[in-house]
């Protein structure tokens, strides 16, 4: 078992940054591939970026690529995601999740079994 919780979500101009972190509790941290992901109002929940648990792998949605990277520290149990260039479309709730090793799949589509609460941002045009 694995928790998380995120932060770093605000309120930030268009062609800003953020820096959001999430916070895993447990041992294993290492072991579990870790995705981000956020839901906009009114829309369904959409994947954002996803990094492998060694750290050596990562994907991005195309709506992000170049503009987002997914980072990770397993010394820290901290999961990073560094957000440039936003966009007023970026606005949503931005959650962690953790999916466990032994899962297949590709980093996108494999089950994501724990999930932070999420952490808003808004961007502002």
């Amino acid at each position: 078992q694995v928790q998380l919780v995120e932060s770093g979500g605000g309120l930030v101009q268009a062609g800003g940054s953020l820096r959001l972190s999430c916070a895993a509790s447990g041992r294993t941290f290492n072991s579990y591939v870790m995705g981000w992901f956020r839901q906009a109002q009114g829309k369904e929940r959409e994947f954002v970026a996803a990094i492998s648990s060694s750290g050596g792998s990562t994907v991005y949605a195309d709506s992000v690529k170049g503009r987002f990277t997914v980072s990770r520290d397993n010394a820290k149990n901290t999961v990073y995601l560094q957000m440039n260039s936003l966009k007023p479309e970026d606005t949503a709730v931005y959650a962690c999740a953790a999916s466990p090793g032994y899962y297949g799949g590709t980093l996108k589509t494999r089950p994501y079994d724990y999930w932070g609460q999420g952490t808003r941002v808004t961007v502002s045009s």
